[in-house]
């Protein structure tokens, strides 16, 4: 492990979910003016307004390829500069959009800009620490990160009714700006000059050969992109469900703040418990109970309309309490065997899990017309293929022998 001569591990806690939750905030602030940019651009129909939180997604899953293994040759900081820098050309276009088309152009730069601090922050950690150790380090920044969706829709509901949609924009790139000041000022360099790299198209085939090799790596890597796909459909389509189907504009961004403190409050205690039971278990037994509690509505609630909205948040909290032992997990599992090549790992595996999910999330969100069901349909599909995935990992391992 590389020590931090500058940060304490509070502080670099705090600065690497920041680099994060520029992220969240860039999509969930914009929640509840979906329907509002979605009249000023335009829009045709309603769940078109989906594609302004799946497009960015899009930017997210491409931008790594290229930020990836740039960062393994200039370093982490440099590149998370010229993310940031293209994420506030990228937020004028947004802020200038009259058309559908342009404003999701704006949204793919904007993710491929956030893709920089958002990859790095993982290279960053990974250069630093290892095992469940990285795991718990991860969980910690996770829960620091969720406290943005809490706060988010709430943030994006006041400057709408005080200002109008542009200055959630305008929130976004501030708040960019502060946190590359402090990221400049506090992090030092991370990635140690005998993992440093050339920059070359060689180079990077080389890399994503050896990357392919490691089975865990891809495994644990596609079984993210079937969370993040199903979860994916939750924020696209959240807006339109609480707002839309059971007419609650108004407490949205509460009920979207309880949610998120149920995958927080997960997260807090995955950073406890990994120490003492290990990532696998843990992620087993979270996509057992995703599985089990999207069955289990899907059993109760199948061909039926929309159950009362404080059963439908509960097992939305039950399920996004599992997903709170599987994101941090999932990345520290998928990059804990390929800590030599940190930047690029982090940037492919990035990319296959955010390429997975955007096409699951658009394609499952064009269901989510009168119901919530289509959205745990989808989430018991995406956990019974992560389970099986799961299973084919485990009986692949080789049983470790003693030799006497």
């Amino acid at each position: 492990m590389q020590k931090n001569p500058r940060t304490t591990q509070f502080e670099f806690v705090a600065l690497m979910a920041s680099l994060m939750s520029v992220v969240a905030l860039a999509i969930d602030a914009l929640l509840p003016a979906l329907d509002i940019i979605g009249i000023s651009i335009g829009t045709v129909e309603i769940v078109d307004n989906q594609l302004l939180i799946t497009m960015i997604f899009l930017g997210l899953g491409f931008g790594p390829l290229v930020f990836g293994p740039l960062s393994d040759s200039l370093g982490r900081k440099p590149v998370v500069y010229m993310g940031f820098a293209l994420f506030i050309l990228a937020s004028f276009i947004c802020i200038n959009s009259t058309s559908l088309e342009m404003m999701v152009a704006g949204r793919i730069l904007q993710g491929i800009g956030l893709s920089a601090p958002r990859t790095m922050s993982i290279a960053i950690i990974r250069d630093m620490y290892s095992g469940d150790h990285m795991a718990r380090i991860m969980s910690f920044v996770t829960v620091v990160f969720i406290l943005v969706p809490v706060v988010a829709p709430a943030l994006g509901k006041f400057v709408l009714d005080y200002y109008n949609w542009h200055g959630i924009f305008y929130i976004q790139i501030l708040i960019s700006i502060l946190v590359s000041w402090w990221f400049w000022k506090r992090q030092p360099e991370t990635l140690s000059i005998q993992n440093k790299k050339r920059f070359s198209k060689k180079g990077f085939i080389g890399e994503f050969k050896e990357l392919i090799k490691y089975k865990r790596t891809i495994g644990f890597t596609v079984i993210a992109g079937f969370i993040t796909g199903s979860f994916m459909v939750y924020l696209s389509s959240s807006q339109q469900i609480f707002q839309n189907q059971y007419d609650l504009k108004e407490e949205f961004p509460f009920i979207f703040a309880g949610l998120a403190i149920s995958i927080g409050s997960a997260v807090f205690l995955n950073g406890i418990l990994v120490i003492k039971y290990g990532m696998e278990k843990l992620i087993t037994i979270a996509l057992v109970s995703f599985f089990v509690v999207s069955a289990t509505y899907i059993a109760l609630f199948y061909n039926t309309p929309n159950p009362d909205v404080r059963i439908l948040f509960l097992f939305f909290a039950l399920q996004f309490f599992s997903i709170g032992f599987l994101f941090g997990n999932l990345r520290a599992m998928a990059m804990e065997p390929v800590g030599h090549i940190a930047g690029i790992a982090a940037a492919i595996t990035g990319f296959i899990s955010t390429i997975m999910a955007v096409p699951i999330s658009i394609f499952i969100g064009r269901f989510i017309s009168e119901t919530a069901l289509p959205l745990f349909i989808g989430f018991s599909i995406c956990a019974a293929l992560s389970i099986g995935l799961l299973i084919y990992l485990k009986s692949d391992e080789k049983p470790t022998t003693v030799t006497p």
